[in-house]
């Protein structure tokens, strides 16, 4: 009887999902009119979010559909519509009817009328089925309820009773969202087949969805998910239900086996040529035969939930390029790994196929597993096994803090998800393995002590070490790493856990106008800092220029460019930490009498003495240079040294007491060279096109808007322009960074998840302020400024995906609202959250007297800015949440943090985390990254996705996409919406950047690393964006980004000629050359001198 129903439900499924218009159709809802009695009238069915009228035709549809594929599963199909099935269908409707109309009677409202869901109906006709023993066509409905547009009383947007983020991978290897529904469905069909009633499946299935969100595993198998079934049925005493559904499976299991085996032996067929033996050398000097299974199962791990274009043979074939007899077992490796990783131009879905080829190295490496041995279910049970005994083994090396083992280990490895690891792409997982994970260099050879759950395990294991009942805090934040959610900076994730915790990112320093200023602060120090991989930021205004008094002398100084050649040989000899060059980057105001030699600094000619190509450098603007530059007013330069107190001015007090020098200037007691503003601009703006450098920041912004303005001056930003901290003579300013990934915080319509987004700030929030009392301090004065401050820096990152998440262009004004929403949640959320732990652990030591006590929030200080500057600051005022509640708090509770907010450049952490850099627009659809972990080729997965659903990803469009270096304007089969959606950035006006990065730092207490894109070489272009960065009341900016030559390689595109000549004909005129200089300011190159600055990110 078993048997005959599993084939009998094969067929009906088979039935139940085939097109209507491929099934024999009848009228079924002609048998409503023979129902005796009037059709109630009051009474309205919701579907979806739309509500009809009770249809009694449709009712009669929906039971003859069913009744209609279980006679076709059972080969019954030459009398279907007879006098007896109209008559079943006629009973099972009017019984419907009757149920219905007494549950209407017993909920009709004022006016009579009673609304039912569809659901309620469903359940309706199951009661009436069964009562007329009718189970047959009940199991019949079931099935046809999974499949919604073949009924028109189903409903794909049921509520679902738990929110449960697992995905369940299916015996196809589909990932697929958790279902509560189906589930649900599934059980009953379990009743329905031993001719019971249904209902105990609403609890049963309520029960299995509960189990698995407190599990809340990323990843579940379907057979993980059956067995949870049948201990439900069990606990809740459905014993008979439970033994004939194991015995179900069990039957089905080996039907399915034996089917597998049939396309197994078809498939050893098709291959054939790939099964030979090779000859394999061990590292010991043996030897044995490889017969490929463990590449068969490595390719089985990796197409899980995949859309791959090619077939699995055809992968097979691409990974077994190049594989010989002899070939030695680590080459193998390599080669493999390499095959897989050359797929990733093919299909953006590659990119995580290579990924899990790798990982399952990994696996072997650290954890002992095998996959042809062990296979991965087995995989967190030796991840269990591997935590304490790799914890063990790295003190034991001096690599791991002995305190690690403090903790609750059992709790710990049982929160160990290796799933999550299949959501890594390649350029993510490479760049772990190459640059993050512990390495055991005591054992030859080395090997690694980390998997990539390992990993992040032991990052915030280190940032708990301090905690009281630290394991819940631990996982809470491990989940946020695993799950994708948030990332610490990478000297974080490098030291947390450590022997040596330097946890900090960036540091900003201020150097005083004498020697022992200057080689004690601006180089020994800066050494000391770069070599525990902290990225460097400082002032050297106050340095004396060129031909200023030496009183101790009699002699004039040299300026402050020799001193930056210092600087700069500085970060080349201390390199950070031994696993990255040293980053800096040197601040000039623009009054300074050097500034015109500070903006030769990276030209290429010259002469070299007086030239600084591996440092950074950033011009540090007042309002009232932007202000005669508009109004082409002349500008004055003078000696640091003759005024003394101007860089610690800002505002109407700096414009006030400029003048005042100028004057003083012009009657000859001060020194004063006189220059137009717009001269000086065009000057800065040239070497910026020119090199990259220096960059443009604003100080009095800065400075108007900082919450500290109670207690110093801010005189520079850091390596990246998002920390803006006071500086001075005992305080080297510390700056801790993590970011959210903004495109993991949307819900399933593409709104915010407030609820998520808080959860993970307040976790987030208190990890980083936990990094400044576990923090080492390479200097006393980085101590100082970071213990009596307390400043950390959150970010986020993903922006991009986001966007193409809810399908809005980045150039467009739904786009830049976006930015406002998403900015003010997060600064909401994470001042909260600060404040909150100001009632936990107190205030910082300086609260008093802060712009945070005197009840002045971010958002406020537009006000003061516009008031100081005498310019409309240009952005719009207000918000969509109530602050009233956290001002309350704030001016109750206080703050934790004098800052909390900043955006840092996140290019190496948003490779690992699978997301978009940082709040940036995509520079290509299509490029190669470099990084030190090699050349990556990079596909848009979005823009691969929405050309799939199109049918428009051919091979072709590759090719087209890959000669346009990824831009996809000029390719004609592309349709214009899809055009908008994926403009890249050198196709988007710079005005939308701007605008967007004005909506964010309304709400941001620091800054944000802006970069900005110039496609053309028009100067007058070049300064509306940079005076329009300032109007609208932006801090800083970043890089400026030019079009530089292509890093797309175009040896195996196969673009005809005539193809290619069709494509250019679409573009702007044919390809262009560009200068060395223009290649040198967006460079490789010019990126890893500083330019992507891993210390922030």
């Amino acid at each position: 009887m078993l048997q005959n129903l599993l084939h009998e439900d094969k067929a009906l499924k088979k039935v139940a999902h085939t097109p209507k218009d491929q099934k024999p159709r009848f009228e079924w809802s002609a048998i409503a009119a023979g129902v005796t009695g009037s059709a109630p009238t009051a009474i309205k069915v919701k579907v979806g979010g739309d509500e009809r009228d009770f249809d009694m035709g449709e009712i009669a549809d929906t039971i003859g559909s069913a009744l209609t594929d279980l006679l076709l599963a059972r080969q019954n199909d030459q009398d279907i519509y007879n006098d007896q099935n109209r008559r079943l269908v006629l009973t099972i409707l009017t019984a419907v009817l009757e149920e219905i109309q007494q549950q209407a009677g017993a909920q009709a409202g004022a006016n009579g009328g009673a609304t039912f869901a569809a659901r309620d109906i469903y359940q309706c006709i199951e009661r009436a089925l069964v009562r007329h023993s009718a189970h047959d066509i009940a199991r019949s409905l079931a099935e046809r309820r999974k499949r919604a547009e073949y009924d028109s009383l189903a409903d794909n947007t049921l509520p679902q009773p738990l929110i449960v983020n697992t995905k369940v991978i299916r015996r196809s290897g589909q990932l697929v969202p958790w279902n509560h529904n189906k589930i649900e469905i599934a059980v009953r069909k379990a009743f329905l087949s031993l001719e019971l009633d249904s209902t105990p499946a609403v609890q049963v299935a309520e029960a299995v969805s509960g189990a698995v969100a407190a599990e809340n595993k990323q990843f579940m198998h379907i057979e993980d998910v059956q067995n949870l079934v049948e201990e439900e049925l069990m606990k809740q005493g459905y014993f008979k239900v439970a033994r004939s559904y194991i015995q179900y499976r069990a039957l089905r299991g080996k039907m399915r086996e034996a089917e597998e085996q049939e396309a197994a032996g078809q498939n050893d067929i098709e291959s054939q040529d790939q099964q030979s033996l090779i000859v394999v050398k061990t590292s010991d000097g043996g030897s044995f035969l490889w017969d490929g299974q463990d590449l068969k199962r490595r390719i089985d791990f990796a197409m899980l939930g995949l859309d791959l274009c090619l077939t699995r043979a055809e992968i097979e074939m691409e990974l077994r390029r190049s594989l010989n007899s002899d070939i030695t077992l680590d080459h193998l490796k390599k080669t493999v790994i390499l095959n897989a990783k050359t797929l990733m131009q093919k299909d953006a879905d590659f990119a995580k196929f290579a990924a899990r080829v790798l990982l399952s190295y990994i696996y072997e490496e650290v954890l002992g597993w095998d996959i042809v041995r062990d296979g991965i279910d087995q995989l967190r049970e030796f991840h269990r096994r591997a935590f304490r005994r790799n914890l063990a083994r790295g003190i034991e090396i001096d690599r791991y803090n002995p305190r690690l083992l403090q903790f609750d280990l059992d709790k710990l490895a049982d929160a160990l998800d290796p799933a999550a690891d299949l959501d890594f792409d390649f350029l993510g997982i490479q760049t772990l393995y190459d640059r993050y994970l512990i390495v055991d260099k005591k054992v030859k050879p080395s090997r690694r002590l980390e998997t990539p759950q390992l990993f992040w395990m032991r990052v915030a294991m280190g940032l708990c070490v301090q905690e009281d009942s630290p394991e819940e805090k631990i996982i809470s934040l491990y989940k946020l790493y695993k799950g994708r959610r948030f990332c610490s900076s990478t000297p974080t994730l490098f030291n947390s856990g450590t022997h040596h915790s330097q946890l900090s990112s960036c540091y900003l320093y201020k150097v005083d106008d004498s020697i022992e200023s200057i080689m004690i602060r601006g180089i020994a120090e800066n050494a000391f800092l770069s070599k525990w991989a902290g990225g460097l930021g400082g002032s050297w205004t106050s340095v004396r220029g060129t031909g200023g008094y030496i009183k101790g002398t009699n002699g004039e100084s040299q300026g402050v460019i020799p001193f930056l050649k210092l600087h700069n040989d500085q970060l080349i000899a201390v390199n950070q930490g031994g696993k990255r060059r040293g980053s800096g980057c040197a601040y000039l105001e623009v009054w300074h009498n050097d500034i015109e030699d500070f903006l030769q600094l990276r030209v290429n000619t010259g002469d070299e003495r007086r030239r600084t190509h591996d440092l950074n450098t950033a011009n540090w603007i007042p309002d009232l240079f932007m202000k005669r530059v508009e109004s082409r007013q002349p500008w004055t330069l003078f000696r640091a040294n003759e005024v003394p107190d101007l860089h610690d001015l800002y505002g109407s007090a700096f414009e006030k007491r400029y003048e005042e020098y100028e004057a003083l200037a012009k009657a000859g007691k001060i020194f004063g060279k006189e220059t137009p503003a717009i001269d000086l601009w065009k000057l800065m703006l040239k070497a910026l096109f020119e090199t990259g450098h220096p960059w443009i920041t604003f100080k009095d912004p800065c400075n108007l808007r900082s919450p500290q303005d109670h207690t110093g001056v801010i005189h520079s930003s850091n390596l990246c322009t998002e920390i803006t901290l006071n500086t001075s003579a005992d305080e080297t300013a510390v700056c801790n960074l993590g970011s959210v990934l903004i495109d993991n915080h949307l819900d399933d319509a593409g709104g915010m998840d407030h609820t998520k987004l808080r959860e993970t700030i307040r976790t987030a929030v208190r990890m980083l302020d936990n990094v400044i009392d576990i923090n080492f301090y390479p200097t006393e004065a980085a101590r100082t400024a970071n213990m009596r401050h307390r400043p950390i820096g959150l970010g986020v990152m993903g922006l991009q995906y986001a966007l193409y998440r809810k399908g809005i262009p980045f150039a467009s004004k739904e786009a830049v609202e976006f930015n406002d929403e998403f900015m003010e949640a997060v600064a909401y959320y994470a001042y909260e959250a600060s404040s909150d732990l100001a009632a936990e652990k107190g205030t910082y030591s300086t609260y008093k007297g802060s712009k945070w006590d005197r009840g002045l929030l971010p958002q406020d200080t537009l006000e003061l800015l516009e008031k100081e500057r005498g310019v409309p600051v240009e952005v719009p005022r207000g918000g969509k949440m109530d602050w009233s509640a956290l001002r309350a708090k704030i001016a109750k509770q206080g703050m934790r943090n004098s800052n909390v907010l900043a955006i840092a450049p996140t290019a190496t952490i948003s490779n690992i985390m699978g997301s978009s850099p940082c709040i940036e627009p995509l520079m290509s659809n299509m490029l190669v990254k470099s990084n030190l972990s090699g050349d990556f080729m990079v596909l848009n997965p979005y823009l691969i996705r929405d050309l799939k659903k199109r049918g428009l990803w051919t091979a072709d469009i590759q090719n087209k996409l890959k000669y346009m270096d990824g831009e996809i304007d000029a390719i004609e089969e592309i349709p214009v919406d899809i055009k908008r959606r994926y403009a890249t950035a050198f196709s988007i006006d710079w005005s939308w950047l701007v605008d967007a990065a004005a909506r964010r730092q309304k709400w941001i207490d620091q800054s944000q690393s802006v970069n900005l894109f110039f496609s053309g070489k028009e100067l007058a272009t070049l300064s509306h964006m940079y005076r329009g960065a300032w109007r609208k009341g932006l801090k800083t900016t970043y890089y400026l980004r030019t079009v530089s030559a292509s890093n797309i390689e175009k040896a195996d595109v196969q673009v005809q000629k005539d193809i290619r000549s069709s494509v250019i004909a679409g573009a702007v005129g044919a390809k262009r050359e560009y200068t060395a200089e223009e290649k040198n300011a967006c460079s490789i190159e010019a990126r890893r001198n500083g330019g992507t600055c891993e210390a922030c990110e």
